[in-house]
């Protein structure tokens, strides 16, 4: 069950920022800086290995999510949800602050990824406390 709740909790992060970045397209190319094709898509999104990629990562934060929470002795929603918030908004996203601030990275590069640190973070740890 273990590993269902931590591939379940992956899936919903992963889900959440394809809806995330789908909607924040265009502000967020034009703050990340991404080439983009003629069409107005970034010019890598053809490629599976960012999205495997993206996948496998989601899966060790939730696996190491699960790790955490079960030795927090975790185990309701409410929870989840505010350790998942706090993971993601005390822990991801000052950390990409960090590093986007020393690249003089756009401010709105990091509200846009560090929004979804945040929300992700919190879907998986919703979604971990279903199982």
């Amino acid at each position: 069950m273990e590993f269902l709740a931590v591939f379940a909790a992956a899936l919903a992060s992963y889900v959440l920022g394809s809806i995330w970045y789908m909607t924040l397209a265009k502000p967020w190319m034009a703050a990340s800086g991404v080439p983009t094709t003629e069409d107005g898509k970034p010019a890598n999104a053809n490629n599976p290995m960012l999205y495997i990629g993206a996948f496998v990562c989601a899966l060790i934060v939730s696996g190491m999510m699960r790790h955490v929470f079960a030795l927090s002795g975790f185990d309701n929603i409410g929870e989840g949800l505010i350790a998942g918030l706090g993971i993601g908004l005390f822990l991801a996203t000052p950390w990409i602050i960090t590093n986007y601030s020393f690249a003089s990275r756009p401010r709105a590069l990091m509200v846009i990824d560090g929004g979804y640190a945040t929300l992700g973070c919190t879907a998986m740890g919703a979604v971990h406390m279903l199982f």
